[in-house]
């Protein structure tokens, strides 16, 4: 599957024409454009992307100009899960790519509370943070990186553990279960 990147304007048009929920951008696609249907499409529907009026609905705050059709890998509408493209996590070298998808997509769903995040530390040092610089002064060699899309920063000079421990973190400040943020962080 590809990723292609579209403006709001193609995005909204997409998301008003789904019939069902879990239809695909591609199945919505073809029938648009009056191509016949794709067998693969509906037997590969985890490596499609998944749209609902729903998911789109809750994406109406967010301020990108642009925005990438994305996999989806959980039907949660509404959350995270809808925004995860897991060809792109899979792409990354290493963690610290794969913490900032995840951490970009978590921001797209819930852009109106995300500030709480910067209520998140650790005993010496500030995680996230709206500048570069309040990371820096938190402590040495934090190495802070802009979370895509989004004007938050946060620290990526630490270990897979407590990236994770981050991630569940930020799941808990955003409301998730338990069990998603067991999904959240084991996307790391």
């Amino acid at each position: 599957m590809k990723n292609i990147e579209i403006d709001e304007e193609l995005y909204q048009y997409i998301a008003s024409n789904t019939q069902y929920i879990g239809e695909s951008a591609s199945s919505i696609l073809r029938r648009l454009i009056n191509l016949p249907n794709d067998n693969r499409t509906e037997v590969a529907a985890e490596a499609e992307t998944v749209v609902s009026q729903e998911a789109f609905a809750s994406q109406e705050t967010t301020q990108q100009p642009e925005r990438a059709i994305e996999t989806a890998t959980f039907a949660s509408t509404g959350s995270v899960f809808n925004y995860i493209n897991r060809e792109e996590l899979a792409m990354q070298r290493g963690a610290v790519g794969r913490f900032l998808l995840i951490l970009a997509a978590l921001y797209r769903v819930h852009n109106q509370q995300f500030a709480a995040v910067c209520e998140i530390r650790g005993r010496d040092r500030l995680y996230f943070a709206a500048s570069e610089e309040a990371l820096a002064a938190s402590g040495s060699s934090t190495k802070p990186r802009q979370i895509p899309d989004s004007p938050y920063w946060v620290i990526t000079n630490s270990n897979t553990t407590r990236k994770k421990m981050m991630l569940t973190e930020v799941g808990r400040t955003l409301g998730y279960n338990e069990q998603d943020i067991e999904k959240i962080r084991d996307l790391l």
